[in-house]
């Protein structure tokens, strides 16, 4: 007589997590979010503790009030996203695809100069980390080559209606009349083919005029603006190249921005920095006081090396303030009402649409940088870099470097992402922080691993609050966010 062992569960690739006083499931195989009610939610609480029979599951769940249907198929559901596993049920391995061969683009960054009028102490691409290789190239980007790009973009768009042209730089503004032409060529060669092309920028702000805000509000560029905060913070690190601050050179000319761009948000980038850590000082200046729509904050892209980098203590600031702003967030929202940090607002969209990464962003894969040159890259970190080039505009992508790219770049393909509940948001992080931190776009950004973990936790429990007081909401609010 032959004995069939009946295979026990335990709990698999899933983060457990309350809200409002109700328990929810984040499923990392998936990127969903799942409400628990009681029965559901004590049979996982024991799957923590010890592993259980099918039968042994089914009979709990029927105790707590489950019919053996309704038991049986959420047992089963569990399964399939891989919410309980077991070691006796051999899994299919979870090892990363070849990445698509012709996926098509969905933007460029065109870095229309690499030359800028300040000279940032912690800038990436020219500071102690930069990892461009400048010498002897264009900078400035010509009008032939920006044409060149438009129409490799359209080509490489396949069949997406909507391609994106973002400008760059060095100072993005130091080139535009070509930024101007482009937009105009741009429209009409997206036109010709049944597309619209839209466009954002990233821009110092010193450089602003009259006639440049009313040219960005005319064709509803997106503006995001890179300020570090009140002149004390800004003029700490974002300073001329004689050593003197940009705050008071930006601030008016900021001003003019925000009240007469009328057809797109105004968002400021904050890199956070030793000694510019002062989170909620630096939000409620650039929010409440100059206007901005929507603020983000970033720690600074650096090897580990530098005064600049941020420490232990100072993360642990940063850290404390996040959570605070992400508080005012979620009060905002039980209201009804928008708020303004960016930090909350994308990780929220970000769970709304339930993403799930296969990589960090888009870089290389929907999205690749083109330098003054020509030369392309996986985004606009890379520009320049001669050991990243992924091809050229007249001749288009390097397929097998572009695999190869990607294939480092998959989250199935960084040991330390594979046991991680929250891979599916981050995916181990930005390629670049990764090259100047451990010198591979594929490794891990282990020196954030806590982090954003904890902050992934925070911004779970935001979302399952308001899907329990406000649903709305998140539905205004993802509506919203899609026509950003």
């Amino acid at each position: 007589m032959t004995t069939i062992l009946a295979p026990k569960y335990r709990r698999g690739d899933i983060h457990l997590f309350e809200a409002d006083g109700a328990g929810f499931v984040y499923l990392a195989s998936a990127g969903a979010i799942f409400a628990l009610d009681e029965g559901a939610a004590s049979v996982m609480a024991v799957l923590g503790e010890r592993q259980m029979a099918y039968g042994e599951m089914v009979g709990a769940l029927v105790e707590k009030g489950y019919s053996r249907a309704d038991a049986e198929d959420l047992i089963r559901e569990l399964r399939a996203v891989r919410g309980i596993v077991s070691d006796e049920i051999r899994e299919a391995p979870l090892a990363p695809p070849a990445p698509p061969e012709d996926y098509p683009l969905q933007a460029l960054v065109l870095n229309v100069t690499n030359q800028c009028n300040l000279a940032c102490t912690y800038c990436y691409e020219f500071g102690a980390d930069k990892i461009a290789t400048p010498a002897g190239k264009p900078k400035y980007m010509t009008l032939e080559t920006a044409r060149t790009s438009v129409d490799f973009l359209l080509k490489s768009s396949g069949e997406r209606e909507v391609p994106h042209i973002t400008f760059f730089g060095g100072e993005t503004l130091m080139n535009f009349k070509l930024l101007r032409d482009v937009v105009l060529y741009a429209n009409e060669a997206a036109a010709a083919v049944g597309k619209r092309m839209t466009y954002s920028l990233t821009t110092n702000a010193t450089l602003l005029t009259d006639e440049i805000i009313q040219f960005l509000s005319d064709q509803a560029i997106g503006v995001t603006v890179s300020m570090d905060g009140p002149p004390d913070l800004q003029d700490k690190r974002r300073v001329y190249k004689n050593g003197k601050g940009s705050y008071a050179v930006m601030e008016p000319r900021l001003r003019k921005l925000i009240a007469g761009h009328k057809t797109r948000a105004i968002t400021a980038r904050v890199t956070l920095t030793e000694g510019v850590t002062d989170v909620i000082r630096i939000y409620r200046h650039l929010k409440d006081d100059l206007g901005f729509h929507e603020v983000g904050f970033a720690p600074v892209t650096d090897s580990g090396q530098q005064a600049y980098t941020l420490d232990d203590e100072g993360m642990d600031t940063v850290v404390a303030a996040f959570h605070e702003l992400a508080a005012e967030w979620l009060a905002y929202a039980l209201r009804g009402e928008m708020h303004g940090f960016s930090n909350v607002s994308e990780t929220i969209s970000e769970l709304i649409q339930g993403t799930n990464k296969s990589h960090p962003c888009g870089a290389g894969l929907g999205l690749v940088g083109v330098s003054p040159s020509g030369d392309l890259s996986p985004c606009h970190r890379f520009t320049d870099a001669d050991t990243h080039v992924l091809g050229h505009v007249t001749t288009g992508l390097d397929k097998e470097k572009r695999t190869d790219f990607l294939t480092r770049g998959h989250v199935g393909a960084k040991y330390e992402c594979a046991s991680c509940w929250a891979r599916p948001l981050c995916a181990g992080g930005c390629h670049h922080e990764a090259f100047v931190r451990y010198g591979d776009t594929g490794h891990a950004n282990l020196h954030y691993c806590d982090w954003i973990r904890e902050w992934t936790e925070a911004c779970l429990k935001i979302y399952g609050t308001v899907a329990q007081r406000n649903p709305e909401f998140l539905e205004r609010f993802a509506a919203r966010k899609g026509l950003s």
